[in-house]
């Protein structure tokens, strides 16, 4: 048991480090009284990734037990988040949630190696014991979209280093485009060439026609968000600097094809392997700038077609088994190893 009241699962010099650390710098941890009853605290980011170097802060990310006055009385807990040291830990409902949807950062977070647990209580096993509960089709959504954001993050930036303006307005044009199929399968439907974009042959602008009858306006105020969102991040890159922002670009090529290879094992009903062992070497080289963009895109496009295929296949059942995923949650709730 440790002073924190909670019992710990590594022993020896690298856990006798970072406890140290927590306790000097992490004082809320003891101190927050929402925090009494964390069941399973992780390294996460970089670390947890094990793509970390000597400029990596570390990330905690925890699940705790919700008080009883947030489960029984008017308000609710949802997550607990320290901005300075990077800290986020979420109460268990919002946590069980994040995973039942397949949200790799939730994932993830399950699938750490032992080195990487801070502190564990029985309760925080047996929710890592059973991750596979949550394990679904909707893999192919949530890691997918967050490997095609980062994809499409990278070639926006890359087109404003490379391409003259009207190269850089014919990628937009097609970057909105490739959001179209996106916005079919998401809102609302809508015939083909309901919304079109082009560039005007006059002035060299981007253009859009909308033809909708009776469209949900739900529906439509989130396809405006998205194009506008995407519109904005564009225009941010004219004002990056490109030394800085190429240090994160080879960040965010890094983690795209971690997804793609993460989601691709999960798929293949390998589980959630967190730390890249087989392909460090890769994602340092990648990190490191070793590699050219246009490698990079070439490769996502490699890990893409095995995301797809396996994707294809993967004996996955379509949406977790949530009579199994509540029955987890009323034994980790009834479990009596935390004082409440």
């Amino acid at each position: 048991m440790s002073s924190l009241g909670i019992p710990l699962k590594r022993c020896g010099a690298m856990l006798n480090q970072i406890r140290n650390n927590i306790l000097a710098n992490y004082a809320f941890i003891q101190t927050h009284p929402d925090l009494q009853n964390i069941i399973y605290l992780v390294l996460s980011g970089s670390h947890g990734y094990g793509t970390a170097n000597e400029n990596s802060d570390r990330d905690l990310r925890g699940v705790l037990i919700e008080d009883q006055k947030y489960l029984y009385g008017l308000h609710a807990f949802e997550q607990f988040e320290d901005i300075p040291s990077d800290t986020v830990i979420y109460g268990l409902k919002k946590f069980v949630r994040l995973c039942v949807g397949a949200n790799p950062n939730a994932l993830e977070l399950l699938g750490v190696e032992e080195d990487s647990i801070v502190l564990m209580t029985e309760q925080g096993k047996a929710l890592r014991d059973n991750a596979d509960l949550f394990l679904s089709k909707r893999v192919i959504g949530s890691f997918g979209n967050y490997a095609v954001a980062q994809l499409r993050r990278l070639q926006n930036a890359l087109c404003h280093d490379s391409y003259n303006e009207a190269e850089q307005q014919n990628h937009l044009r097609n970057t909105f485009n490739a959001q179209l199929e996106h916005f079919r399968q998401t809102y609302a439907s809508f015939d083909q060439g309901a919304i079109y974009v082009d560039i005007a042959q006059e002035s060299g602008e981007l253009v859009l026609d909308i033809d909708l009858k009776k469209y949900p306006v739900k529906d439509f105020v989130g396809i405006y968000s998205e194009l506008l969102s995407t519109t904005k991040t564009y225009q941010k890159l004219n004002n990056r600097n490109k030394k800085k922002d190429t240090t994160r670009l080879y960040k965010h090529a890094l983690h795209l094809l971690r997804l793609l290879i993460t989601g691709t094992d999960i798929l293949l009903g390998k589980g959630v392997i967190t730390r890249r062992r087989a392909e460090h070497t890769l994602l340092m080289d990648i990190r490191n700038g070793k590699y050219s963009f246009e490698e990079i895109i070439n490769l996502s496009s490699q890990y893409q077609e095995q995301f797809d295929e396996a994707a294809k296949n993967t004996t996955l059942p379509y949406e977790p088994d949530m009579d199994k995923v509540e029955a987890l949650m009323m034994e980790l709730y009834e479990r009596p190893e935390v004082p409440r």
